[in-house]
């Protein structure tokens, strides 16, 4: 087949993929960003536990703050309680006839006036008292086998030992490490996503690479068959280009592959469907960033903004509050309370069954007098805050290591570029040179293909390059705390 032939084939295959990649949408850093944003399940996780944590620093308020409640009670028994005996009721009921028997029998002895002895026989006075004794066995009797009792009382603690306090400062302290949890794995699952865009992008110009090296072989493949026609070129030098272009098929095909597979993998991240249909921007033709200049050398700044680090003061602040909470074991608990107690029957005027009700007041106290646990418990947190202390120093020392180490392999990335710039211009200059002395015949199919594998080479490393500058960029800045 003529050059010409497949280049009128070539142009019919592009006619038919175009329109298809054209339907394609070209999304952005930002939208995968978003997108991850709105359906990432670990960030609405973290969100829910700041929700959580916001609760319980209002329940720790509220332990500081006075609580009222109301109780009631209802009772049936069998039995009613009663406050005398059957024989002190049969002896009060009678009490007068008993009076009068006993002096009865006294009326001979000279012992007691012949009057009293009259009026006791007559029986007035005998039933009068009978009857009195009635009335106070009828008042003593209670009927308690219903039984209504409701209270409402008020309780505001005064002094807990410093616990309320200090376990209200916690809370707060949880929910803001929340806060910073929720932000550590927003910037987590970003960081997650810019890697896997990049990913794509250099999986993207990689395959450009390849299908326009495969489209140099293929030329080179044209030129030599039409020179063995000729008798210019040895069938030997036609199969050493054919072998070379089907590896480079092969290694088209490969990353074409591979190129599906990593939008698959950034469609996972961003929280899309696998098999969405995308492209993403290029970078070969953006303008390179300038080389981050970071003139504040002030590692305090930087422990200052990392997340870690603030989350390890949060903790150590946690455990201060610890040692206040185990030492308020040691201390009294002093608290107030009152209410309005009712109840039926009651005891308020007698014995009634009505209801009736009293006000009520008072002052609890407790001191702890031999509480030996309480003092290995502070011993316990006090040691517990210095291990913390410890943890600090050593995050400090590891976050300057990642600075330094991200600021180096920046500069490295940068340093790279430029050097891959100046590779490639001499790879295209020599490659121009080897079809120019190729179709001139001073230079064989050999140089032809070892100079388009050397520009095959340099525009992959400047590639490479060029990607190293935007992860190095992102991963200073998370190093810096930005």
């Amino acid at each position: 087949m003529t050059i010409q032939g497949k280049g009128v084939i070539l142009s019919v295959m592009m006619a038919m993929v175009l329109p298809s990649v054209r339907c394609q949408e070209v999304l952005t850093l930002d939208d995968f960003r978003q997108s991850a944003l709105e359906s990432a399940h670990t960030l609405q996780r973290a969100a829910e536990k700041v929700e959580e944590t916001k609760a319980t620093k209002n329940v720790a308020l509220w332990q500081m703050l006075p609580k009222v409640s109301a109780n009631g009670t209802y009772m049936w028994t069998e039995k009613s309680v009663s406050l005398l005996s059957d024989e002190q009721k049969e002896r009060l009921s009678n009490v007068g006839t008993n009076i009068s028997n006993r002096i009865q029998s006294l009326a001979g002895t000279g012992l007691v006036s012949t009057e009293l002895s009259n009026l006791l026989g007559s029986g007035l006075l005998p039933g009068v008292l009978d009857g009195m004794g009635g009335k106070i066995v009828d008042a003593l009797e209670t009927d308690t086998r219903n039984v209504a009792a409701g209270m409402v009382t008020v309780t505001q603690p005064l002094f807990m030992g410093g616990k309320l306090v200090s376990l209200y400062r916690t809370a707060s302290l949880l929910h803001e490490m929340a806060g910073l949890e929720y932000d550590k794995t927003k910037e987590d699952m970003l960081i997650g996503v810019d890697e896997a865009y990049w990913q794509v992008v250099s999986v993207k110009h990689k395959k450009e690479l390849a299908e326009m090296y495969a489209a140099l072989l293929d030329t080179l493949n044209s030129n030599v068959e039409a020179m063995v026609a000729a008798e210019m070129a040895t069938r030997g030098d036609l199969t050493k280009v054919r072998v070379k272009l089907g590896e480079a098929q092969m290694n088209l095909t490969k990353a074409t592959n591979g190129l599906t597979l990593a939008k698959m993998l950034l469609a996972e991240r961003a929280g899309m469907a696998l098999d969405r249909e995308y492209d993403v921007k290029g970078v070969m033709d953006a303008e390179v960033p300038l080389l981050r200049k970071d003139d504040d050398k002030d590692m305090e700044s930087v422990w200052q903004r990392r997340s870690e680090m603030r989350m390890l003061r949060i903790g150590d602040s946690i455990a201060q509050q610890s040692v206040v909470m185990a030492r308020s074991t040691l201390l009294p608990n002093v608290a107030v309370t009152g209410g309005y107690l009712v109840s039926n029957p009651s005891m308020f005027n007698g014995f009634q069954n009505s209801w009736d009700g009293t006000w009520m007041a008072g002052v609890v106290v407790n001191v702890p007098i031999l509480h030996p646990g309480g003092f290995y418990a502070v011993r316990a947190a006090k040691a517990r805050q210095r291990a913390l202390s410890h943890d600090i120093e050593e995050a400090k020392k590891m976050i300057e290591l990642q600075v330094n180490k991200a600021r180096f392999e920046l500069e490295l990335a940068y340093k790279k570029y430029e050097q891959a710039l100046s590779s490639v211009e001499n790879a295209e200059e020599n490659l121009k040179l080897a079809n120019e002395s190729f179709e001139a015949g001073a230079a064989s199919t050999s140089d032809v293909m070892a100079a388009q594998t050397a520009w095959l080479k340099a525009k992959g490393e400047l590639l490479d390059a060029r990607i190293e500058i935007e992860m190095n960029t992102l991963y200073l800045g998370q190093a810096l705390g930005d």
